[in-house]
């Protein structure tokens, strides 16, 4: 019914997280050449991106779902849960079981994904250090 508000809310604060640490890299960018934290060749601005654009992709894909089935609608309250307070009930309940794992899921794939790239990285940064193509 609405377990898509749980990455959805997630997206909005990974977004306004990514913003303030792109700024902090841009301001650290102008007292040296490396943008790169810890050591890594790829910023966190850009990791914390790419966990954004899933969530953002995976609430997309599930609030069509949910307008085909007829569980969103263009009027008010706009999900159909809300009209009926046993109906409610059960969405939030929904949105902190399913929502929540949906949202855990994510993220954890996220941050697998990000240390794959930071190991594919360092291998490529050894490589070229030297001198292999």
């Amino acid at each position: 019914m609405a377990c898509f508000i749980v990455p959805a809310a997630e997206a909005v604060i990974v977004t306004a997280v990514e913003k303030a640490v792109e700024k902090k890299e841009l301001s650290l960018s102008g007292n040296s050449e490396n943008t790169a934290e810890s050591g890594h060749s790829i910023p966190l601005s850009r990791k914390l991106k790419w966990l954004k654009d899933m969530l953002v992709g995976g609430v997309v894909l599930l609030l069509f779902e949910h307008i085909w089935h007829g569980e969103v609608v263009p009027y008010f309250p706009f999900l159909t849960a809300m009209s009926n307070p046993s109906d409610a009930a059960e969405m939030f309940r929904e949105m902190a079981t399913a929502g929540v794992c949906m949202a855990v899921l994510v993220t954890v794939v996220w941050l697998i994904m990000c240390r794959v790239a930071d190991v594919i990285a360092s291998r490529q940064e050894g490589a070229a250090d030297r001198g292999e193509a």
